[in-house]
């Protein structure tokens, strides 16, 4: 079956991103909404100058999922909504896979199939770990979710009196010179330290070396120091949903 041209949606806690497919690939063409700005005119206007037939809508904010389908819905365009429910390229071995973030679906699913053991983690408004073996192609086996970086220094900032708000970027040293810098020493450097120490706990429980992934909007910044962490793709997300979407045009 020839896979339509398709819209993808990317809808997190804090944006929302949207592509196109055009012949089952991804192409250059991008928008991002704030999802608190989320609304039937803003989806709308972002896709008016875009031809597609179908949308494949990943959303972690349930009530958005459906302002999403029914604001397409009014220029006739069919949406298919991932779930645990949905056709995926991966098996699952998780006791209620209700409780997975549709998200941790798209990116399990862009690895596969898998021919080794994969961790994927997502730096977003959380940051998420999911575990993958390569058994049966790609095996979802669960994951680990933790507060996200943008979310900690904001939770600093606004629980104190002194402490302001920063910019996320590498700090020049170890000893902060200031407030500024202090704090970007512990954000940055320190949640380098989550992160290896939540990496080295899971591959403990894997029974060979994983490949690790990351993807979302701080991955850039954390992975630059951490070899442990061979793939950046800020695309990966997306690539997980346009193969869902693939695996559900049935229902399109």
């Amino acid at each position: 079956m020839e896979m339509p041209d398709t819209l993808l949606i990317d809808n997190s806690n804090t944006r929302t991103k949207l592509a196109l497919s055009k012949e089952g690939q991804l192409t250059d063409w991008r928008e991002t909404i704030l999802t608190a700005d989320l609304s039937e005119k803003s989806i709308l206007s972002a896709v008016s100058e875009q031809d597609f037939s179908s949308a494949c809508i990943c959303s972690v904010v349930p009530e958005k999922a459906k302002l999403l389908a029914d604001s397409l819905a009014k220029r006739d365009t069919p949406s298919h909504i991932v779930s645990h429910r949905s056709k995926l390229p991966v098996a699952i071995d998780y006791p209620n896979p209700h409780q997975i973030g549709p998200d941790r679906l798209a990116n399990a699913s862009a690895l596969a199939p898998l021919t080794e053991s994969a961790i994927v983690i997502d730096f977003g408004t959380a940051v998420t770990f999911d575990v993958l073996s390569h058994l049966n192609n790609g095996t979802y086996l669960g994951g680990v979710i933790a507060p996200g970086l943008g979310a900690l220094c904001n939770d600093l900032h606004n629980r104190t009196a002194l402490l302001p708000r920063i910019d996320l970027i590498e700090p020049p040293s170890a000893i902060g010179k200031s407030t500024e810098h202090a704090m970007q020493v512990g954000a940055v450097i320190g949640y380098r330290g989550l992160i290896r120490e939540i990496l080295l706990e899971l591959a403990k429980e894997l029974p060979s070396p994983p490949a690790i992934y990351a993807t979302g909007g701080d991955a850039a910044l954390i992975a630059a120091k951490m070899p442990e962490i061979q793939t950046v793709d800020r695309n990966l997300t997306l690539q997980g949903i346009l193969k869902i979407a693939q695996l559900n045009s049935d229902s399109l």
